[in-house]
């Protein structure tokens, strides 16, 4: 399975939102809370050229924030992804 990692900020409601869509499909996560304004904060903004939070990544695969995942969500099964082999 590609481990999925998620970068939070403390009170985001959309960071919650995410991992309780993670958590309401039994899908485990890897949290890393950040701060606004840090050295980790600017290096991940620079990674994935968003500013926003939740950032979250399948494997080394940027997906986007909530709003992506959710979409992702409805479109296709979650588990059934994260189990395919990563194409190259």
């Amino acid at each position: 399975m590609k481990r999925v990692t998620i970068y939070t900020v403390q009170g985001c409601p959309y960071c919650s939102k995410a991992k309780n869509l993670f958590e309401s499909q039994g899908i485990e996560y890897h949290e890393v809370q950040l701060r606004w304004d840090t050295p980790q904060m600017n290096d991940l903004i620079a990674r994935t050229g968003h500013q926003t939070v939740p950032q979250i990544f399948f494997g080394e695969q940027f997906i986007g924030g909530y709003d992506q995942l959710n979409a992702f969500h409805k479109q296709a099964n979650l588990k059934v992804f994260l189990y395919e082999p990563t194409k190259q």
